[in-house]
């Protein structure tokens, strides 16, 4: 008896990573790796690995995922190695540098996100990978100008606006809520928050909704709106229903620290829930990476709260 075929693995594990719950892919994208490359078929077991790494950054399971993605990059990086593991070296990087940036570590990220930026032609899907995330890195060291400039660099490299495309265009609203935050526009912010929220409810992509939802509920609070703690449980039973960590924690957060003055008891669990999360994150990271995580000043205080 024969187990699944590739491309039946592939299907199913990309079909958990973006529109599922990410910890269910994990098994079939493993087969997939170990199945592509004992039969030689490189482009794939670099698009398994890839989206394996997704999966497991999407689940919080950031040590996990750097050891799959890092060998990915160094491979894509190699002299007379073919387009698509180029492409997939330079996907996996901005991979890297998402989780690097989930970690707090934008300058880290920035260093990935460039050298992904290197293993392109400067547009197309991977390009645009790179230097969205290269906008995020700008937007998490303070630095507004640098961040629109990325994200018009972007927006250029976008290979197409179809529906083929939601996920690109998802995140690239989710990046212009961020810089709309960072200048201090929450107005303008909920507005490409949900943007984001839409274009993911229609790409049947619950993942990308509850960051759309965690996004727009921090521009509501920035804003000063009542509907935020309405917004912020959707987000959080969202993640929480797909096992998204690193959604979970800063939704269950905030949402406890917001309405702790008029429910102690939803605050409360709330805010357990975000430090039961931030806990497990920690679990899979080294111990260099585990400390600076532990010791941001936000995770610190949610921890000591």
């Amino acid at each position: 008896m024969t187990g699944p075929d590739l491309p039946t693995l592939l299907a199913s594990g990309e079909r958990a990573t973006f529109h599922g719950n990410p910890a269910a892919a994990v098994g079939a994208l493993e087969q997939a790796v170990e199945l592509a490359q004992a039969t030689a078929l490189f482009a794939e077991a670099a698009a398994a690995g890839w989206l394996l790494g997704v999966a497991l950054g999407a689940a919080g399971r950031y040590g996990q995922a750097l050891t799959v993605l890092a060998p990915l990059v160094e491979a894509g990086s190699a002299e007379a190695v073919g387009a698509e593991q180029r492409l997939f070296g330079s996907l996996a990087g901005s991979t890297i540098a998402s989780i690097q940036r989930q970690l707090g570590r934008h300058a880290v990220a920035r260093e990935a996100d460039l050298a992904a930026l290197s293993l392109t032609t400067g547009s197309g899907e991977a390009a645009f990978d790179a230097l969205l995330g290269l906008a995020s890195d700008a937007i998490g060291l303070d630095e507004g100008d640098e961040a629109a400039g990325r994200l018009q660099q972007a927006e250029r490299a976008l290979p197409g606006r179809g529906d083929e495309w939601w996920r690109q265009l998802v995140r690239l609203d989710w990046t212009r809520a961020e810089l709309a935050l960072l200048e201090g526009s929450p107005e303008d912010a909920a507005v490409h928050a949900s943007a984001a929220v839409q274009r993911a409810e229609n790409g049947r992509a619950p993942r990308h909704v509850a960051k759309g939802l965690l996004l727009l509920g921090i521009a509501q609070v920035s804003g000063g709106l009542a509907e935020a703690a309405t917004t912020l449980r959707r987000s959080a039973t969202f993640a929480e229903s797909l096992g998204v960590l690193p959604l979970v924690w800063p939704a269950r957060a905030l949402l406890g620290a917001l309405v702790a003055e008029d429910d102690r008891l939803e605050s409360d669990r709330s805010l357990a829930a975000a430090r039961s999360a931030v806990l497990a994150i920690a679990g899979d990271l080294p111990p260099g990476v585990r400390a600076d995580w532990l010791g941001r000043p936000d995770i610190a205080a949610l921890l000591e709260g």
